[in-house]
């Protein structure tokens, strides 16, 4: 969606929110019970939540995105603004992709809200976007500054850590529950770090140490984690969807060059470029493989049994096929 519609459709969105917060008021719990709300914009910072929390009361998780729009394409409705003011911790990237969110906060969120987000959490962990041979550049770039790329938890490693800051935000609120909290938190440390250690021996047991994407790229700190390089027909945030004749003819060597058999996309996306790119290998012998990147999970998807480990352990199995 162009930028400037995007920006127009979150201020009428705002507007609306605001005049329906006209005379309620604002400040302390919103619960009578002592209970809290907390609202997730992504489904990974969702399910960490849940897993920290488990069975124990006092706390109430709402997912924004549960219909499986892509992050990258996500606006706000009025809704979604009353339900962010009316929460006492609001967790959220903080990319590029969610910039909505600062604007929503300044303009109609309680005071007493409590806010993680993630890139502040990284500090410097938060890399910037590479623009790597035969990428294609994003045609509207408005300013010259850098672009950070927002996927931080494709890294199980980066996991852990906001997992942490998460277990302290939630310990605050509800001290009485901090022994529960800990715990969960301390299992759950254990299963990333688990994952985290047989995606090490993964790359470490791999004869190829190079994956090839012909769609938009949103793995890096996944692949800087296990020193996996990497080629891709664009940037992790990227809104292009058709390839040059360059950004083709760069992968389809890069794919030959290499002896890569395999040419990768993300989840629900078109195929086309990945299969010019195979085309103009003049190769036969190279397959179309998915990762997920964690960006479009719904509610059917969670009422199913996805977890963050669960689509991170699938991407460890398609990995260990292809790279093997």
């Amino acid at each position: 969606m162009n930028r400037n519609i995007r920006s127009l459709a979150f201020a009428a969105a705002v507007f609306i929110a605001a005049a329906s917060f006209t005379g309620c008021s604002a400040g302390g719990s919103k619960h009578n019970d002592g209970s809290i709300s907390i609202v997730c914009a992504s489904f990974s910072e969702y399910d960490w939540t849940r897993n920290i929390i488990g069975d124990s009361d006092g706390a109430e998780v709402t997912y924004l995105l549960s219909s499986g729009i892509d992050l990258h394409n996500y606006q706000p409705s009025a809704k979604d603004i009353m339900t962010i003011s009316d929460c006492d911790v609001f967790i959220y990237a903080g990319g590029e992709s969610d910039s909505w969110a600062k604007d929503a906060m300044r303009d109609v969120s309680s005071k007493d809200m409590t806010v993680v987000r993630l890139f502040e959490v990284l500090g410097d962990a938060v890399k910037e976007e590479e623009l790597k041979e035969g990428m294609e550049a994003e045609e509207d770039e408005e300013d010259g500054g850098p672009e950070y790329d927002e996927h931080v938890w494709l890294s199980l490693r980066n996991a852990e850590t906001i997992c942490g800051e998460i277990c302290d935000v939630l310990c605050e609120k509800l001290p009485g529950n901090e022994s529960v909290y800990r715990s969960n938190l301390e299992s759950y440390t254990s299963e990333l770090r688990t994952l985290d250690a047989e995606y090490t021996e993964m790359a470490e047991d791999s004869a190829k140490r190079t994956v090839l994407f012909g769609d938009r790229f949103p793995f890096r700190y996944l692949c800087d984690d296990y020193d996996i390089d990497y080629y891709a027909a664009f940037p992790g945030c990227s809104a292009e969807t058709a390839a040059s004749f360059e950004t083709v003819t760069t992968l389809s060597d890069k794919l030959n060059e290499l002896d890569l058999d395999t040419v990768f996309i993300i989840e629900n996306s078109d195929d086309s470029i990945a299969k010019s790119i195979i085309s103009n290998s003049g190769r036969k012998d190279v397959s179309i493989e998915t990762l997920n990147s964690i960006q479009s999970v719904t509610q059917k998807d969670i009422d199913g049994g996805s977890t963050y480990l669960s689509i991170m352990r699938n991407n460890l199995e398609t990995l260990k096929k292809v790279l093997d």
